[in-house]
């Protein structure tokens, strides 16, 4: 599986796209950069292919964020920049 946002940085809003090779259960969240659940952006059953996910950040501070993809195959975590 893989996972990206676009753009990035951005202001206030990005997409995270995900690929989901079967269908499954995935979970997608977004972490702040100590590690507090900041939202659940995915957490149910899913057709296996491309998903894209909306993130809108309008409520939250300037920074560095993280969003974890997990899958029974694997974790996947990657970083998003959130630029006022």
């Amino acid at each position: 599986f893989s996972a990206r946002n676009h753009p990035n940085p951005f202001n206030p809003v990005t997409k995270i796209t995900y690929t989901a090779p079967k269908a499954g259960h995935p979970s997608l969240k977004v972490f702040d950069i100590r590690g507090r659940l900041v939202r659940t952006l995915v957490d149910g059953s899913v057709a296996a292919g491309a998903h894209t996910i909306p993130f809108d950040g309008a409520d939250l501070s300037s920074g560095v964020y993280l969003y974890r993809l997990t899958t029974p195959d694997g974790t996947l975590q990657r970083k998003m920049m959130l630029l006022r």
